[in-house]
């Protein structure tokens, strides 16, 4: 079976970060439990929250990619992968580190999410699933 490229690479991409985020999560259930206080571990837990969210997206998007070959999806993988690099992992470096200029970073990234989100929704909006005469 040959799969459409950026279906493929969503897929792979996504299940890769997936289970990134799984490490990452125990990590911070069990290794930074005893290291920070409860609001910093909340800041943690936002990082991967938003990561696992991210990474389904991109399945999905990978999804969709599969079903619609003629969509142009390439942006919406790129602003899910950036964003999880500039929201959750500065959420982790934030919280192993304590500089302020990685939480600076975090909007950016929340932007990159929405940015995304909206592309997919504009995408699907203009996709014509039925032919009217």
């Amino acid at each position: 079976m040959n799969l459409h490229p950026l279906a493929k690479q969503c897929l792979v991409v996504g299940t890769s970060l997936l289970s990134l985020a799984v490490l990452i999560g125990a990590f911070g259930a069990h290794g930074l439990k005893s290291m920070v206080d409860a609001e910093t571990l909340t800041t943690f837990e936002t990082g991967v929250r938003y990561h696992f969210y991210h990474s389904f997206g991109i399945i999905i998007v990978g999804i969709i990619q599969l079903l619609f070959h003629d969509l142009k999806l390439n942006v919406i993988l790129y602003a899910f992968l950036v964003g999880i690099l500039l929201f959750s992992f500065n959420c982790y470096f934030y919280v192993l580190t304590g500089m302020k200029v990685f939480a600076m970073i975090v909007p950016v990234g929340g932007l990159l999410y929405v940015l995304g989100w909206t592309v997919l929704s504009v995408k699907l909006l203009k996709l014509k699933l039925f032919a009217v005469n």
